[in-house]
């Protein structure tokens, strides 16, 4: 059972961490644990939600809005402004693209950053993040 927590609550972690500006990728660990006979849909809960409350904390960190302390964590305020096009055109919907590597992340910040709905903005970062997993799963399950 010890071996299943652990499982479980590091994969929550490596989730969180991968959906912040860090560049991890989570779904490695997913298909490993899937290979070990880990619950599928534990796993994508488990996944989605760790994902999740990682792109809010990228969201608030966008909403802060300190450009010099985004700068730290490498994200340049030019990139943010770049995005502006985008989030005028698409707005919230943008955030059902935030599992894309590199990008996705840098979409919640501005997101954040320009102060988009926080409600609308998890709704759809949720919709992606946990389709993004079950997409996985299913390939997973498939081979």
């Amino acid at each position: 059972m010890e071996l299943f927590e652990a499982g479980y609550l590091g994969l929550f972690v490596l989730t969180f961490l991968s959906a912040t500006i860090l560049p991890i990728s989570s779904e490695f660990l997913l298909i490993l644990m899937l290979s070990q006979n880990f619950s599928p849909i534990n796993c994508l809960l488990i996944a989605t939600i760790g994902n999740s409350l990682g792109g809010i904390t990228n969201y608030f960190i966008g909403k802060i809005g300190d450009v010099k302390w985004l700068e730290r964590i490498g994200v340049k305020e030019e990139k943010i402004q770049n995005t502006l096009p985008k989030i005028q055109k698409y707005g919230a919907y943008l955030a059902f693209a935030s599992w894309f590597p590199f990008i996705g992340d840098l979409f919640i910040v501005a997101l954040g950053f320009f102060r988009v709905s926080f409600t609308k903005v998890t709704i759809y970062m949720i919709i992606g993040k946990f389709l993004r997993y079950l997409i996985i799963i299913y390939i997973y399950s498939e081979i």
